[in-house]
């Protein structure tokens, strides 16, 4: 390697942060910037090539020497590396609406999630996430929030031009089906549920009660239709007159 690739490895080694271009510059007075991005390439390609278990990588704005992705669990399983804290799930959703919408306000951000953020403002603003950029001209000129270098190096990103489009989050947040929502053989045979409604279990026990046959000696039922019904009126009345008859002749 050139001497001023080694130059850029010792201090990007000894860095805990991404270290800019311009940072990097401030080494060697000399060096133009053709000059620091023909090392940096060159050191690059001496950790691919050779097959080192560390890479250089561009994130945050800057360049920084990092372990290889394949080794992380091996290296956090040994418990060699301090491991970061885990965001919780109300604190990534409030920082995604802040990488994508920024500068944005509290109040846009509450209306948003439809919760307060107070409290998960201010655990990002500690831990360096997000910064106040500026203020709105709206009533109050209320605080508005962007994210940091910090958050690009969290999420390993160059620029937020890296972040995920909408289309791509749109496909990879999909509802799909999840193995245990399919049904088993046993229950794929099960008879589709019933209704608790009262209606359908009356129609249902109507439908299955079986039918009682009538006794043998038993009168036929005659439907009164037609002819038969005007019979039937004529009896009546005439037993209704001769009723009258014996009524009349009592009271004589």
């Amino acid at each position: 390697m050139t001497p001023l690739a080694k130059l850029l490895e010792a201090a990007l080694f000894a860095s805990a942060r991404p270290i800019p271009v311009e940072e990097l510059a401030t080494l060697d007075a000399e060096a133009s910037p053709a000059a620091i991005a023909a090392a940096l390439d060159e050191l690059r390609e001496h950790y691919d090539v050779d097959g080192h278990g560390v890479e250089l990588a561009e994130i945050g704005g800057g360049w920084q020497i990092l372990t290889r992705a394949e080794y992380t669990e091996a290296i956090e399983r040994a418990q060699l590396a301090a491991r970061p804290q885990r965001l919780s799930a109300a604190a990534l959703e409030t920082l995604a609406i802040i990488a994508y919408r920024q500068p944005i306000g509290r109040a846009e951000i509450e209306e948003i999630r439809g919760v307060a953020v107070g409290g998960v403002l201010k655990s990002l603003h500690e831990r360096g996430l997000i910064d106040v950029t500026g203020r709105s001209e709206g009533l109050g000129r209320p605080l508005l929030y962007g994210t940091t270098p910090l958050f690009l190096e969290h999420f390993a990103l160059r620029h937020l031009e890296e972040l995920p489009r909408a289309d791509e989050l749109a496909i990879a947040l999909r509802a799909q089906p999840r193995i245990g929502d399919e049904p088993t053989p046993a229950e794929a045979e099960q008879p589709p549920a019933k209704s608790n409604g009262k209606g359908s279990r009356a129609k249902k026990e109507a439908k299955s009660a079986p039918e009682v046959p009538a006794p043998a000696d038993a009168p036929e039922v005659v439907d009164a239709t037609g002819d038969e019904a005007t019979d039937d009126q004529s009896a009546a009345a005439e037993a209704d007159d001769a009723a009258d008859g014996s009524r009349a002749a009592a009271e004589e």
